[in-house]
C-alpha cells in the first residue's frame, strides 16, 4: 500500500494530527462570521479517497474529492465519471447573476444554502473616465441593479455595489482561499487559483443548483501538470507563463482538465517578496497575484481551472488582506494544500522560467503566441498594423497593486526623460481597494501623467464595453492588451481591430513607444532631448508597505432577520429584465426532420452566439437578448455574418429573424458547428437563446465544457460527429432528424438521417456525453423543470 494513507507525511503528522483535535472555528469570509473553514471535513474525506483509490492525490484531487457529496461511494475515474460535489460557494457577476437570480426565483425556494456574492462589474462601459462612467451606468442600468440588490436581500446573496471592482479581484481579496470549492458564473472564476483555491466558472444553472443545496456535477477532470523550474527575470512577468503555455496546448488542450501548477519555479525567489530597485537582473516574483493572472487565462486554453500549491506567499497574501487566521489555519493543514509526493499527472508541460522570454499573443485569438522579439516580422509579414492605437492594462487578468507598480515603474521611466505615450493608453484597476491604494501611493498620478486615462472598477473594454470613437468600425488598427480575451471584435465590436494580449509592462512600454515591433528588451526610445535610452526592466512592491486602503465601503450585506417579508418586482413591460416561462417537455419521441438553421465555419465562440458589448443590458430578459443568438457566425454557405437563408420563403435574413419564422411555424431547427464550439465565456444565455427560439439539437466536432453542460441544463441536446469529417456532408438547407431518443442512455450514441433537397439521404452516429441525471434535464426539458418535479 502507499505510505501515506492517514494524517500527511514527514515530520508535520503529529502536528496536523494535534491542530485535527484543535477543531478550531475560523470563519470563510468577515462577510459571514457564522460560516467556517472545514479543513478538517477536507481531510476525512481526501483520507477517505485516498485509501480506496490506493495512490497519492494530486493537489486538484484532493480539493476536488475533498468536496465530494458521498466519498465512500462516488466512482472516481478521471475524464470519464460524473462527480457530485458539494461547493462551498457561489459568486456570480450582474450580466450573468439576472438570468441565475430568475431561475432561482423559479424554484420557489425562501433562501439560498450555501454562501452566494452578487458582483456589480459588467454594466459599467468605458468612455470618459471612472467617476462619470459609473455614475453614467448607475443610472442607466438602476433598473438591474435594483432587482440585484432586492433579489440578494430577499434570498440571503451578498451584494456588491456597482463601483466595487471586478467579481475576480473581489474575491481574491474577500473569498478565496486555500482549499476551498468555489463556482463562479463567469468563465474566469478560476483566477482563484493563485490563491491555492479551486474556482470554477459554470452557467447560471449550475449556480442555481448549488445555491438550491443540490450536489453539483462536475465531470471527473484529468490534470495536466505544468512543471515550473528557473526564475523568472528581466522584463518576463507571470503572464508570460501562460502566454507561452496557451501557445502549446492551444484553446482547446486543457478542455476537461485541471492545470496544475507544481515545481521548484513556484517557490523560487526568497521568502521577502519585495523588489525596490530597478536593476537589469531584477526578479519578478511569482506571486499570489502573478499566480492568479496564470489561473485567470487557464479559461483561454479550456481548462476546467488551474491552480498553485499552497506556500508563503498566500500566507502573506492572506495576512495582508486581513485573513491571517485563515492563514494559520491553513499553516496548521500544509500537507493537505499541497500535491502527494509521486502523485502523477495524466500529462506534463515543462516550462524553464530562466529561459522563457516576453511573449504577446494574438491576433484574434489567445492561442497565437509570439516572443516579443519575433513580434515586429510576424507583424509585417501578415500585413498587421504595426501602429498600436491603444494601449489597455488592468482587467480581471492584471488589475493587482504589483501589475500597477510594474507598470508606473516604466511609466516613471519615460517621464523621466520627458516622453509620454504616443498610442491612446487605459488603466482598469481591479477593485476599489486597489483603485484608493494606487492613488495613495502615487502610481495613478504616474500612469496619469504619461498619458493614461484611469477607467472605472469594472470590466470595461475587456468585455466590449467601451464606446471606442478614435476609429470607424471596419478600419484597420491594432490595440494591445493585459486582457486575457483577443477574439475578433471583442473589445470594441470592430472586426478589423488586431487585438494582441501581454503583461502591463509590455502594454505599458508599448504604448509609449507606440509600435508594435518595439521590444523593450533591446530596442532604445530617444528621449525629448535627442538622446537614445532603453527602458529598464520594471519592479514594483508585491504587496503594499503600508497595508491596503479599502476605499469607499460598497457592500451590501443580506438582513440578518432573514427576507420573507421583502418583494422583488419585475415590471412586466420592462425592456431589461423578463420573468422565465417553463421550456416545454420531450414528447417523448424521436426529433423529426430540424431544419439546419445554420452550418457555422470556423471558430464559434459565445461572444459569436451571445455577443456581450452593447447586449449587455438584455442579460435579464430572455426574448430581447435573443436578437443577438449566433449574428457573429460566419455562414459557410456564403461566408456571411448574420446572413441565412429561410427555407420557408426562400429570401436571406438574419439568424434569429429566421428562427423566430421558423418557430412560429411550429418548425424546430438545429445548428452545425465546428471544433470547440462555444469556447470563451460561461453566459449560458448562449444555451437559452437557441431553447427559446425553437432549437432543439447543436451538432458539432466538439465542444467548449461550460457551454456543452449550458446547453444539456436548458433542455437542449448537444451532441458530437462520431466521425468528425460527417460535418462536411450536412449541407445548409438539410433536414436531420435525430433517432434512438426512447433508448436515450448513458454511453449510447445516437444516430442521425440527413434528408437533403434533392432527396438524397445520409446517415451517420451522433456521440453524447448525457448521464442519467443529465437525461432526466432533457426529458423534463430543462434541469430547473426537473428541480421543481423533485421538489
Amino acid at each position: 500500500d502507499w505510505p501515506y494513507l492517514a494524517l500527511g507525511q514527514g515530520v508535520r503528522r503529529l502536528h496536523v494530527s494535534a491542530a485535527f483535535n484543535a477543531k478550531a472555528k475560523v470563519s470563510m469570509s468577515r462577510f459571514e462570521p457564522s460560516n467556517y473553514v472545514s479543513y478538517e471535513k477536507l481531510n476525512e474525506n481526501v483520507n477517505i479517497v485516498r485509501k480506496r483509490l490506493n495512490r497519492p492525490l494530486t493537489l486538484s484531487e484532493k480539493i476536488v474529492y475533498g468536496h465530494l457529496d458521498d466519498p465512500v461511494g462516488q466512482d472516481i475515474a478521471r475524464g470519464h465519471t460524473y462527480l457530485r460535489l458539494r461547493p462551498d460557494r457561489v459568486a456570480m457577476q450582474d450580466a450573468t447573476a439576472q438570468m441565475a437570480m430568475l431561475q432561482f426565483i423559479s424554484s420557489g425556494l425562501p433562501r439560498v444554502a450555501v454562501p452566494s456574492t452578487i458582483h456589480c462589474d459588467h454594466l459599467i462601459e468605458a468612455q470618459i473616465g471612472g467617476a462619470k462612467d459609473l455614475a453614467r451606468a448607475k443610472d442607466i442600468n438602476a433598473e438591474v441593479y435594483n432587482f440585484l440588490a432586492s433579489a440578494g436581500a430577499k434570498y440571503g446573496v451578498g451584494f456588491w455595489k456597482p463601483g466595487s471592482g471586478i467579481i475576480h479581484q473581489i474575491i481574491l481579496e474577500n473569498y478565496a482561499y486555500p482549499g476551498v470549492l468555489l463556482i463562479g458564473t463567469d468563465s474566469h472564476t478560476p483566477n482563484g487559483g493563485g490563491l491555492g483555491s479551486i474556482c470554477i466558472g459554470v452557467g447560471g444553472a449550475d449556480a442555481v443548483d448549488v445555491m438550491a443545496g443540490i450536489p453539483w456535477e462536475l465531470k471527473c477532470p484529468k490534470v495536466i501538470g505544468v512543471k515550473l523550474t528557473g526564475k523568472l527575470s528581466g522584463w518576463t512577468s507571470p503572464k508570460d507563463v501562460i502566454l507561452k503555455v496557451a501557445g502549446i496546448l492551444t484553446v482547446k488542450g486543457g478542455t476537461g482538465a485541471i492545470v496544475e501548477y507544481h515545481g521548484p519555479g513556484v517557490d523560487s525567489i526568497s521568502c521577502t517578496g519585495l523588489l525596490h530597485t530597478l536593476t537589469t537582473a531584477a526578479l519578478c516574483i511569482l506571486c499570489v497575484l502573478g499566480m492568479a493572472t496564470i489561473c485567470n487565462m487557464g479559461a483561454e486554453i479550456g481548462a476546467t481551472t488551474s491552480v498553485f500549491p499552497y506556500n508563503h506567499r498566500m500566507k502573506t497574501y492572506l495576512e495582508k488582506t486581513g485573513r491571517g487566521d485563515i492563514a494559520a489555519l491553513a499553516d496548521d493543514y500544509a500537507d493537505l494544500l499541497v500535491p502527494d509526493p509521486g502523485c502523477e499527472y495524466d500529462s506534463i508541460v515543462e516550462i524553464n522560467l530562466d529561459e522563457l522570454k516576453p511573449h504577446i499573443n494574438g491576433p484574434f485569438t489567445p492561442d497565437l503566441a509570439h516572443p516579443m522579439a519575433d513580434i515586429g516580422a510576424t507583424a509585417a509579414k501578415n500585413g498587421w498594423p504595426l501602429e498600436v492605437k491603444v494601449g489597455l492594462i488592468g482587467s480581471c487578468t492584471n488589475s493587482s497593486y504589483e501589475d500597477m507598480g510594474r507598470s508606473a515603474s516604466v511609466a516613471k521611466q519615460a517621464l523621466d526623460k520627458g516622453l509620454k505615450c504616443k498610442a491612446a493608453f487605459t488603466i482598469t484597476p481591479g477593485s476599489e481597494q486597489i483603485r484608493a491604494t494606487i492613488e495613495r501611493d502615487g502610481y495613478s498620478k504616474i500612469l496619469g501623467d504619461v498619458g493614461g486615462m484611469v477607467l472605472a472598477n469594472a470590466c470595461g473594454p475587456c468585455i466590449g464595453q467601451w464606446d471606442r470613437r478614435d476609429v470607424k468600425k471596419g478600419e484597420k488598427n491594432t490595440i494591445v492588451t493585459s486582457y486575457n480575451r483577443n477574439f475578433t471584435a471583442r473589445n470594441d465590436a470592430n472586426p478589423a481591430t488586431h487585438a494582441f494580449v501581454a503583461s502591463p509592462e509590455i502594454v505599458t512600454a508599448l504604448a509609449i513607444a507606440g509600435t508594435l515591433d518595439f521590444n523593450p528588451e533591446v530596442d532604445y526610445l530617444t528621449a525629448a532631448n535627442g538622446e537614445k535610452f532603453k527602458l529598464e526592466p520594471p519592479s514594483a512592491d508585491e504587496l503594499p508597505k503600508l497595508d491596503f486602503d479599502p476605499g469607499q465601503d460598497t457592500y451590501q450585506h443580506p438582513p440578518a432577520e432573514g427576507g420573507s417579508k421583502l418583494r422583488v418586482d419585475v415590471s412586466p413591460t420592462s425592456t431589461r429584465l423578463q420573468l422565465l416561462e417553463p421550456f416545454d417537455k420531450w414528447a417523448g419521441g424521436d426529433l423529426e426532420d430540424l431544419q439546419v438553421l445554420i452550418k457555422v465555419k470556423g471558430k464559434c465562440t459565445t461572444d459569436h452566439i451571445s455577443a456581450a458589448g452593447p447586449w449587455l443590458k438584455f442579460r435579464g430578459h430572455l426574448d430581447n437578448i435573443s436578437n443577438n443568438m449566433l449574428i457573429g457566425a460566419v455562414n459557410i454557405e456564403n461566408d456571411g455574418i448574420n446572413k441565412i437563408k429561410n427555407q420557408l420563403t426562400g429570401e436571406y435574413g438574419g439568424v434569429p429573424d429566421v428562427a423566430r419564422h421558423y418557430k412560429a411555424n411550429g418548425l424546430s431547427w438545429v445548428v452545425v458547428g465546428d471544433d470547440n464550439y462555444g469556447e470563451g465565456s460561461s453566459r449560458e444565455h448562449a444555451a437559452l437563446e437557441p431553447r427559446h427560439l425553437g432549437g432543439r439539437c447543436i451538432i458539432v466536432k466538439s465542444f467548449a465544457r461550460i457551454h456543452e453542460t449550458n446547453l444539456k441544463k436548458q433542455g437542449m441536446l448537444p451532441l458530437t460527429f462520431q466521425i468528425p469529417a460527417d460535418y462536411d456532408k450536412i449541407r445548409p438547407d438539410d433536414k436531420i432528424s435525430i433517432k434512438g431518443l426512447a433508448n436515450f442512455t448513458p454511453g449510447k450514441p445516437l444516430s442521425a438521417v440527413v434528408k437533403h433537397s434533392d432527396g438524397s439521404k445520409d446517415d451517420f452516429q451522433l456521440n453524447h456525453t448525457f448521464n442519467e441525471t443529465q437525461i432526466e434535464w432533457f426529458q423534463a426539458g430543462s434541469a430547473l423543470n426537473r428541480m421543481k418535479e423533485l421538489q
